[in-house]
């Protein structure tokens, strides 16, 4: 794309995604320094002409979260500062999506605060993947364009032809993200009823479906420390599925994720690049990355041109 007003940058979050959506759009990653003071601060600054650009920030606040965050947001300042004409977060995996509501007494809606900062930071409009509770749209007072993975890793199952399998939704929260997944393979849904009873601690209770005699495909948006796929996994086999397969979008694989998938009786983990993945995650054989960099690619240059952007939802 030879628009010298077009230009996309990215924090230190995942510059391995940046650089490829880059390559499918086929303009260079925008010229920055980003840097700290010696007591921590961060600081960022913009190395080539922006005023009047549409730019696009790319910035998963992926591990550590935090520091990516008050990173994304001294970036948008930047620009804003710089005189870009638009200014578009593209947040792959959305930080605080978690806590997106008021579940206990005296708690922060986190999500909510998250949106605020972003747009007082100077934010035009945010492009997401898999939020992990979609109503987060509605926190922002600027447009939210919202992308699914689940057509990447449709394909990929497409192609892999396992035969008739089940689809499962590891709670009642993901059951519309299995449905649409189960639906485009032709396959049945089956749900697990979790009862959760601490943070990141979560205990399977019952199966809701049919899963015996057949291969099960759990859905999800996020996979953390593990705990909930391979107790969901445990209860697929205990119900009679012949093997277990995992997809999901934000492989976050904190604490002993690693370790856990690594014991589980899982056969494969299909992750996206939405967020890097650490080192002990990386070795792991049964993990297969399928990059979202073309998607994510066709998102930003629809906003760009001023296109549809809901044939990506196909």
């Amino acid at each position: 794309m030879a628009d010298e007003k077009f230009k996309v940058f990215c924090g230190t979050a995942n510059p391995a995604l940046a650089d490829s959506i880059c390559h499918f759009l086929g303009v260079p990653l925008g010229r920055a320094d980003h840097g700290r003071f010696s007591d921590g601060e961060t600081r960022y600054q913009i190395l080539e002409n922006v005023r009047g650009a549409d730019v696009f920030v790319v910035q998963p606040c992926c591990s550590p979260v935090d520091f990516h965050l008050m990173q994304l947001l001294l970036m948008v300042d930047a620009f804003k500062r710089a005189s870009a004409w638009r200014i578009t977060p593209v947040i792959p995996y959305y930080p605080y999506a978690r806590q997106d509501r008021k579940d206990r007494p005296r708690v922060a809606i986190s999500a909510k605060l998250v949106a605020d900062l972003l747009e007082t930071a100077g934010s035009s409009r945010v492009l997401s993947l898999d939020l992990h509770a979609p109503q987060i749209q509605g926190y922002f007072n600027i447009p939210v364009d919202h992308l699914f993975a689940a057509p990447v890793m449709v394909e990929y199952f497409q192609k892999k032809k396992l035969g008739p399998m089940t689809v499962v939704s590891p709670d009642a929260g993901g059951v519309e993200r299995a449905r649409y997944f189960a639906k485009k393979i032709d396959a049945p849904l089956a749900i697990v009823d979790k009862r959760r009873i601490d943070v990141n601690v979560s205990e399977v209770m019952n199966l809701i479906g049919d899963v015996k005699g057949r291969p099960a495909l759990v859905i999800d948006d996020i996979i953390d420390t593990a705990g909930t796929l391979v107790k969901t996994a445990e209860a697929l086999l205990d119900h009679g599925a012949t093997k277990v397969f995992a997809a999901c979008t934000h492989a976050v694989l904190s604490g002993p994720a690693v370790e856990r998938l690594t014991e589980s009786k899982i056969e494969e983990v299909i992750v996206t690049d939405s967020v890097p993945l650490n080192e002990a995650a990386q070795k792991l054989p049964k993990i297969k990355v399928l990059s979202v960099a073309p998607l994510l690619a066709r998102g930003i240059q629809s906003i760009h041109e001023e296109t549809s952007i809901s044939e990506l939802f196909i």
